[in-house]
Formats: structure tokens, C-alpha cells, sequence
């Protein structure tokens, strides 16, 4: 842990010795007492202590999770990860038996055959300047870039995405996709067809995971492992002994349509942008068995298992196989088990350099270990290779309030929240059980079983507003409101109200389009300027096709699609959105009907540009963009990460 750094940052006061480091640790948390947090949280301070015990007697045994929905409920949600890591690592519970561990000490990523240079050329529409501490792309505010003027699409895929649908401020993407000055083509890559789908200029069928190649390899255990997903039905059929070239035919032939899996679409695409290799790209696409000639989605996966899997060609051999023909056959490989205390691994001194003050071990620029106690180990994958209590990172980019775990007031803490004008907190981020999930309705027992999500509110509200289980609310968010069913319940605390997600899917016609187990046909018409009004005309009923199920349907309920009318609201430091929500909840009008939805883009732009003041912009030390160390999918080359001097 680097608790002399935050010392030599924060503490200069103090003797650097582990003793100094205690003490100030109780001088900053003093004020976070149980009954600080009871006043707070309204957990008990008593249950709290016990929790705490509890805590203790676990040991290098606990492990903790926020999930997402602290992380991205709430204006700061992200420190409360800060502070459950914090508890792991007072237990010693890092890479420990029971603990926890950075998920990369738990993952397999090999190289593919064949990685392009770095991009030289830095996308503000993705990594905005305003948020260069977030970890991933800011997409969802990308109808808000473009309409101040930020840049322009030529070309947009939605890749199993469905923005208008599962973002916030959909009624925004709506206007965006349908906007040529803004975005001139959309394709939109999809599994199945999607609200999104509705405003693009084309929509590719994309195959499930069961139709598909893919590498999988998770943090499942203290293990690190890989497995390989393959296409179901151009398995069986080349099993019975015909082939194919690409695993659409092996869909056509099947009567299915012409289904492309990923990984070949963009090898296809590569080489018709490309043809003869005159803008450098195809190359990255060409087969390393083949020179010049097209890569195969054999091949691929076979250099992969050949090259880039540590063991796997001697494990295949052992049996007689080859790598590919091994993992075709199992499944999944085991690249080492028993994954504990990665960070006590030797690293080699050879060509590196020892920091005299931080100790940490530096190769070609990069820290790749730590010297304790005289030997340079591995460490954590953080700048000072420690666990980091106190972030540099945070400080330097202009955080310094938040360089230590602490607490952050929510946009939706009690003090921000008028109960007098009725205004209330939504929580709209909890799944109903079946876990329906963004992209897909066609789960039909599991609609059947859940198919609704009533806004759920306490009986203390629910007197207030004279109101039973089944009447009508309006809930009135700061860009609009939306029309559902009450549900009264002691589930939740008074002030409070709670609507699941993953509910509400819509259609725009009656015979075309998303599926009819769950989707609701409703009208869509912007009735003035950036104003758009939804109404449903029917739920769900009975239809005829070839599943006699679909004639056994009997819930009409579809549920209604609240993200639309929420707007967007970035954390000013993780760039997450906040998905809690100040609401207004009153008895519906004599014109509100269910599943009603009304938005107003102005509104939600000003929104926008209310949570965009928070932000404390790049550049950071150097003129950086964002930090460097902090990792990417496919990074750009350094030189992209300066900002250009004007």
C-alpha cells in the first residue's frame, strides 16, 4: 500500500514510519462514526458495529462488491468502491484464498495474429477532454457533441447496442440518427431487431453468442483460463460433412438468412474498403498461412491457439491434437490455476531502473514492478505498483479532495430533495428477477412470468397521494415525465419510489419490427420542437406464426419505457452516468394514460450542459489528454495523447 507516498503528499507534518500513517488515518476518518453513518444511511449504528465485527473475523477472507448500481446510481458513487476496496485491503483479503484481486491477474488475452499500429489521431467525440479520468468511451453523450457542433459521423455502427432504447435521453438519439448533418449512415449490427433499429439507414443481422466465434475468459476463480465459443449450427452441419467458407452460408443453407458472425464481417468489410491493400489496412486482414490471400475464421483462432496460449500446444499434443483441433473438442483451457498473491511474483532488475524515493522498477518508461524490502516484485497494476490509498492520479488531474477513499454527497442525498414540493428519489436501476435483458425481448416464458414494472412506493406516500396498488402516477423528471401503474409496498423507505428496468420495449408498427411477446405498439410525434410525445395503442395480444405459444398469450402488459425521459448526468470525475433520478410524482391527469412519455431534447441539452460544469477539463500534467498508465482495449500512440498547443 502506498501509505508513504500519501505521507510525503498529504502528511509532511508526520514521520514517515507506519506508526504516523495510523494516526492519520484516525485524524481523517474521524468524523465517519456509526452514527455518522446511521444519521446518513438510516442503518442502525449498532448493525453497522456488527457488520464491522463481522468484517474482522474474516480476515484475508473478505471480499467485497458494489455491483454497478452505487458506482453508477449516484454523483460519486464510485468512491464507495474506493471505500469497499479499502476494507479488502485492512484485512489483507488482496489475492488471498476468499479475497479478491485486479481482475487482469484472473484473465487470458492473447494476441491476435497480426495488431495494427496505434492510432495517431485522438477522437474527442469518444474521450472528451472534459472527462479524462473515465474509463470508457463517453458515448452516451454523443447526441449532446454533436449537436454543439463537436464534429460529425460519416459513417456510425451501432454494434449491439441500442441506444435509443437503453441510454438515457433517448428522444436525443432519435434526433441525432435521424439528423444527416449529424450523422450522414447508421448501420445498426444487431442480433435481433431494436428500438435503435427503427433510425438506421441499414440494419445487419448479426449472429447470438451460439452462432458465433468468440474467445471467453473471465475473473470466474483463482484461475486463468480461455474458452472458445463456436458457431452451433455450422458445427453440426460441417459434422456432417459439409463446409463452409464463411458461417453465413452455413445460416443460409439452413434457411435462416444470411447471418453474419462478427469477427468475418469485419475481415469482409477490411478487404472491400481496401481491396488491393493501397490504404494499408487489409494487411492486418490477410491469412498467416496464405501470404496475400484473405484470413479465415480458422485460421485466426488456430495461429491464436498456436501461438498466444501459454501451454495449450503442449497440452494438445500430449493428446495427440493440434491446438485448434483441442480446443474444438474441450472448450476451454486452463492456463494456470490457483491464482493467489500475483503481486509477490520476481520480476528481473535487467535493463531497469530503481526509483530511490517510491522504489518503484521502471523498464523502457514503463513501471513493471516494485523493490520491497530489496527485492523488485511484480506489485499491482497502478502507477507506484501498490495498492493506492492515496492517488497521484487524482490529485494531479485536479481531484485532489478526492486523492483518498471518502464520501461524496449524491445529487440525490435527502438534502437535495424538496418533500414539500413532492419531490421524491427514483431508483430505476434494479432488475426484475428475470433478468430480461437490454437488447432482446424474445424470452417468452420469462415474459411471461414478468412482464411489468409498476412504480413501487411506500403506503405512507401512497396515502399522501390518495392512491392504491393498480391507480395511475406521473412521474415528472427534469426532461419529461412518463405515466405507470402504482405499486404499494413496504419495500421501500417513504420519499422514495422504484421502477425495474429492462421493461418497456416498443414497436412502431404492428406487423414489423421487434418481437411481439414484449413489445408494445405505441405512436411516436414530435409535437413541437425538440418536444416528443409517446403513446401506446395497444400492449401485447395473441398473434398467429409458427409457435403455437404466440395464440396462448394472455398478459397485455408490456411496461413502460422510463429511460427515455431521464437526462443525461455524467460523474464529473468516473464519467459514469448517474442513473438515480429527483422526481416529481403526482396523481395521473384526466389525459394521462399508461405508458405515456413526453420529452423535451432542450431540456434535456440544458441538463447536459448543468453536469458538463462540473467537469474539470484535460489537459493534466504535460498537456495530457488523459493519463497514460490508465489502460485501453487498443490504445493510441502517446503522441495522440498530447493536446496540440494552439
Amino acid at each position: 500500500m502506498n501509505w508513504e507516498e500519501y505521507l510525503r503528499e498529504e502528511r509532511r507534518d508526520l514521520p514517515p514510519t507506519f506508526e504516523a500513517f495510523e494516526r492519520a488515518l484516525e485524524e481523517l476518518y474521524a468524523t465517519y462514526t456509526p452514527e455518522f453513518a446511521e444519521r446518513e444511511s438510516g442503518v442502525p449504528a449498532a448493525t453497522i458495529v456488527e457488520v464491522a465485527r463481522e468484517i474482522a473475523r474474516a480476515g484475508t477472507a473478505l471480499a467485497t462488491h458494489v455491483w454497478r448500481n452505487t458506482a453508477a446510481g449516484n454523483l460519486g458513487g464510485w468512491q464507495v468502491a474506493r471505500a469497499l476496496e479499502l476494507l479488502v485491503v485492512l484485512m489483507g483479503a488482496v489475492g488471498t484464498p476468499g479475497g479478491t484481486a485486479p481482475n487482469v491477474y484472473n484473465k487470458v488475452i492473447p494476441a491476435p495474429p497480426m495488431l495494427p499500429p496505434p492510432g495517431k489521431v485522438w477522437s474527442e467525440l469518444l474521450m472528451p477532454r472534459e472527462y479524462p479520468l473515465a474509463f470508457f468511451e463517453m458515448s452516451f453523450l454523443l447526441p449532446h457533441f454533436l449537436r454543439e457542433g463537436r464534429g460529425k459521423l460519416a459513417m456510425y455502427f451501432t454494434r449491439v447496442y441500442n441506444p435509443v432504447w437503453t441510454n438515457p435521453d433517448g428522444m436525443s438519439w432519435v434526433e441525432m440518427l435521424t439528423d444527416e448533418s449529424q450523422v450522414e449512415r447508421h448501420a445498426c449490427l444487431t442480433p435481433v431487431w431494436s428500438e435503435t433499429a427503427w433510425f438506421a439507414d441499414y440494419v445487419l443481422p448479426m449472429g447470438h453468442a451460439s452462432e458465433r466465434h468468440d474467445l471467453m475468459s473471465q475473473e470466474t476463480h483463482a484461475a486463468r483460463w480461455i474458452g472458445f465459443r463456436q458457431p452451433v449450427l455450422r458445427v453440426a452441419m460441417e459434422r456432417e460433412g459439409r463446409t463452409f467458407e464463411w458461417t453465413w452460408q452455413a445460416h443460409e443453407a439452413a434457411g435462416i438468412g444470411q447471418v453474419w458472425e462478427e469477427d468475418e464481417f469485419w475481415i469482409e468489410l477490411s478487404w472491400r474498403i481496401d481491396p488491393d491493400g493501397a490504404l494499408g489496412i487489409r494487411k492486418y486482414f490477410e491469412s498467416p498461412y496464405r501470404a496475400g490471400q484473405k484470413l479465415q475464421i480458422e485460421e485466426f483462432y488456430r495461429w491464436i491457439f498456436e501461438n498466444s496460449v501459454p501451454g495449450l500446444a503442449e497440452a494438445a499434443a500430449k493428446e495427440g491434437l493440434t491446438p485448434l483441433a483441442y480446443m474444438r473438442k474441450y472448450g476451454a483451457f486452463l492456463v494456470e490455476d490457483n491464482v493467489y498473491e500475483s503481486h509477490e511474483k520476481t520480476v528481473s532488475v535487467e535493463g531497469a531502473s530503481v526509483d530511490p524515493v517510491t522504489k518503484v522498477v521502471t523498464r523502457a518508461g514503463q513501471a513493471v514492478g516494485v523493490e520491497i524490502d530489496g527485492v523488485a516484485r511484480a506489485g499491482f497494476p497502478t502507477p507506484s505498483r501498490r495498492l493506492e490509498f492515496f492517488s497521484g492520479t487524482l490529485k494531479e488531474w485536479r481531484w485532489p479532495e478526492q486523492s483518498v477513499p471518502g464520501y461524496v454527497k449524491s445529487h440525490v442525498h435527502p438534502s437535495e430533495i424538496d418533500r414539500a414540493r413532492g419531490e421524491m428519489v427514483l431508483l430505476p436501476t434494479f432488475r426484475l428477477p428475470t433478468l430480461i435483458h437490454t437488447r432482446s425481448g424474445n424470452s417468452k416464458w420469462l415474459n411471461e412470468i414478468s412482464h411489468t414494472n409498476p412504480l413501487w412506493i411506500n403506503p405512507e406516500d401512497a396515502r399522501r397521494l390518495e392512491i392504491a396498488t393498480g391507480d395511475l402516477l406521473r412521474v415528472e423528471t427534469a426532461i419529461g415525465y412518463f405515466v405507470d401503474r402504482a405499486w404499494v409496498t413496504e419495500a421501500l423507505r417513504p420519499g422514495i419510489v422504484a421502477c425495474s428496468h429492462h421493461i418497456g420495449r416498443w414497436r412502431l408498427r404492428e406487423d414489423q419490427g421487434g418481437e411481439r411477446w414484449s413489445s408494445a405498439l405505441v405512436s411516436l410525434e414530435q409535437v413541437a420542437r425538440g418536444q416528443w410525445r409517446m403513446r401506446q395503442i395497444h400492449g401485447v395480444r395473441p398473434f398467429p406464426s409458427a409457435d403455437p405459444d404466440s395464440s396462448r398469450i394472455w398478459w397485455e402488459d408490456a411496461g413502460v419505457n422510463q429511460n427515455l425521459t431521464f437526462p443525461v448526468q455524467p460523474d464529473p470525475v468516473s464519467g459514469q452516468h448517474c442513473w438515480h433520478q429527483k422526481v416529481r410524482v403526482t396523481r395521473a391527469g384526466p389525459d394521462d394514460r399508461y405508458g405515456d412519455v413526453f420529452v423535451d431534447t432542450n431540456k434535456s441539452h440544458e441538463m447536459y450542459r448543468r453536469w458538463l460544469a462540473l467537469a474539470r477539463p484535460a489537459p493534466g500534467p504535460g498537456n495530457l489528454r488523459r493519463p497514460l498508465w490508465l489502460p485501453r482495449a487498443f490504445k493510441p500512440a502517446t503522441s495522440a495523447y498530447i493536446i496540440p498547443e494552439r
